[in-house]
């Protein structure tokens, strides 16, 4: 996972989040905000838990995957171009990987 991680770091796709919040559950406010970043098939991982209204968004997005700090693993890390990790997430992933 280390390896992988410090992959994202070097090519640039790996982006830090204060938090994964959406006021609505709309998808085309969350494409949006995807689009103006540039981020291609992200892949989204929060806090311990995660806002509904930014996952019941993400549903109707297909290239897009959510989950929780305690889901992240190797293989949804390796399938997306631009990995997004919320503060919460990098403590979780600091102390997990040591």
């Amino acid at each position: 996972m280390k390896t992988i991680l410090s992959s994202k770091v070097s090519d640039g796709s790996l982006v830090i989040v204060d938090e994964l919040k959406a006021l609505e559950p709309k998808a085309k406010i969350l494409k949006a905000m995807i689009d103006k970043n540039g981020w291609s098939s992200p892949l989204f991982i929060g806090g311990e838990a995660l806002d509904q209204n930014f996952c019941k968004a993400s549903k109707n997005l297909p290239y897009v995957n959510v989950l929780p700090q305690q889901g992240a693993n190797v293989l949804s890390i390796l399938k997306c171009k631009t990995l997004v990790l919320t503060k919460d997430a990098v403590h979780h992933l600091e102390a997990r990987l040591g």
